[in-house]
């Protein structure tokens, strides 16, 4: 199946063949389905704050975290074309000499289109793109309505305009102030200074990026640097790196055979988002804040973010501090029997642990290395969102296949929602996951954990692609914050939907949460 050529290429992308045996043999075998046992909801999985409680994490947070290195880790390595999957199909096919425009939208069921130029005006990027048309040869004012439509859309899209065709979104004029924009990677650096500041002032930011847009990244983050750090008194750490060509995984054909180009060459593929695991693995601070690149609001929409940020923040140092302290116990040898059952009850009450029943028969020797095991994971406190409709993970309490029980976000690509019982207990789910996650992977004596081992290799999938007019099978590793983070300890804490406003297509943007106070006062 493998020639020497192959291999050759196989081991200049960093990957074993032992690798690719083992990703061949997830096309033929599949991956099982996760079992869900029951939707995790209010008092049963998540954990709703009553005013008191969010007052006490806050405070606890503000007071607390200059003891702590702070990072924020972003994925922003997304290209922003998916975003204007319906402009790029009405430029492509509309005819502006011969089509009538509303027609033609309503034949090609395209909607958004006319939501689109309906709303021009409201976003960030129109001053910006209107003056670059106007210093263009084109004379837009003696334009057909027709003609008006193509240019925005070639001028907005190509090359010789913004090229947000091929920007990445995290550098996409998103929101508008006072005759300036921001772009999404901005609005992380004004966030970051809020809340995930250090001691000393200083803002650790990593962005996991497309090598290609590196320099970009750059020119736009190194442009914002020196006024922000003087806005906020802060000083800015900024990191990126890139997705692994070690982490990609071999496409197949629909016969699970290497899928070839027209010159014989394997075609690799990433291996999804759930390979950042090994980015994130090499993030040195205490506590790391994880947030989508998209996934941002203007200034006046921020207190709540900010506020829900630092509340869970909270609750993951509050549970650190207490991990650690019975982890130090327990290798001191400074803990009795009341001891025990104190970690039993934290276990059970405070990080929604299932004990199995066979731990309680077990003697005490047992019983510690259990417990030993429990305060070496990584900690994950999730922000989790009633769901309103909204794409996304749901969290449920899952069982695998060694019997053990536990708290998971799980993607609706792992459920087989063709069994009655499994899509009964999706229908009852109240809540799903917007990515607001903060961490910690330091063990009680500072020193990093392997993020690596705590992975479940069972929980990637396999999508179907296309490339060249050719039908192909991709393999998608285990999710960041689903199958790659199965084994951490996980904490669900409800959030309120304000804090959750992503930007997957254009028109997202045209929302009320993402216009100025200017642009609704004058709409």
């Amino acid at each position: 199946m493998l020639n020497e050529k192959d291999n050759k290429q196989i081991s200049s992308l960093g990957i074993s063949k032992g690798e690719i045996e083992k990703q061949l043999k997830c096309f033929k075998d599949g991956f099982p389905y996760i079992k869900l046992l029951k939707p995790a909801v209010e008092n049963d999985g998540i954990y709703v704050l009553d005013l008191k409680r969010q007052e006490y994490y806050e405070k606890f947070y503000r007071d607390n975290k200059n003891s702590y290195s702070i990072s924020k880790f972003v994925p922003a390595s997304g290209a922003a074309s998916r975003m204007f999957k319906d402009l790029f199909t009405f430029l492509k096919n509309f005819d502006a000499d011969n089509d009538d425009y509303k027609s033609f939208v309503e034949k090609n069921k395209l909607s958004s289109v006319i939501e689109f130029f309906d709303g021009i005006k409201h976003f960030a990027f129109y001053e910006e793109l209107m003056e670059v048309i106007e210093e263009s040869s084109v004379d837009f004012s003696i334009l057909s309505d027709n003609q008006k439509y193509i240019t925005i859309l070639e001028y907005l899209l190509e090359e010789k305009g913004l090229n947000y065709a091929k920007k990445p979104k995290g550098l996409l004029a998103f929101h508008f102030y006072h005759s300036k924009y921001r772009t999404a990677v901005s609005e992380h650096l004004v966030e970051g200074a809020r809340y995930a500041r250090s001691s000393g002032r200083k803002v650790n930011i990593h962005f996991t990026i497309s090598e290609e847009h590196r320099e970009w990244f750059e020119e736009m983050v190194n442009s914002k640097l020196r006024k922000y750090e003087t806005d906020f008194n802060v000083k800015y750490n900024i990191t990126y790196s890139y997705q692994l060509s070690s982490t990609d995984t071999i496409a197949v054909s629909p016969s699970n055979e290497p899928f070839r180009d027209e010159n014989d060459v394997i075609l690799f593929r990433p291996g999804g988002h759930g390979t950042l695991i090994e980015n994130l693995n090499k993030i040195d601070e205490d506590i790391v804040f994880i947030k989508n690149i998209d996934n941002v609001v203007p200034d006046h929409l921020k207190e709540n973010t900010i506020k829900y940020k630092r509340i869970i923040g909270g609750v993951l140092l509050t549970l650190n501090q207490v991990v650690n302290s019975y982890h130090s116990r327990l290798i001191t040898g400074d803990y009795h029997e009341n001891t025990i059952e104190a970690i039993e009850k934290f276990f059970t009450e405070k990080l929604a642990i299932m004990i199995p029943g066979e731990y309680y028969n077990s003697d005490l020797d047992a019983k510690i290395s259990y417990i030993m095991r429990i305060l070496d994971r990584p900690i994950r406190v999730c922000g989790m969102v009633k769901n309103e409709g909204e794409p996304g993970g749901g969290p449920f309490w899952v069982e695998d296949k060694t019997g053990k029980v536990s708290l998971q976000i799980v993607e609706s690509a792992q459920i087989d929602l063709n069994n009655k019982k499994q899509a009964e207990i999706v229908n009852k789910s109240t809540y799903f996951n917007p990515v607001d996650i903060v961490c910690s992977f330091k063990d009680w004596s500072g020193k990093s954990l392997n993020l690596n081992n705590f992975i479940d290799e069972d929980t990637g999938f396999i999508s179907e692609k296309s490339k060249d007019g050719r039908d192909l099978k991709a393999l998608e590793k285990p999710g960041l914050w689903n199958g790659a983070m199965s084994d951490w300890t996980t904490i669900f804490v409800e959030v309120p939907i304000i804090t959750f406003n992503p930007v997957k297509t254009i028109n997202d943007l045209l929302r009320p949460e993402h216009q100025s106070l200017a642009a609704m006062n004058n709409a």
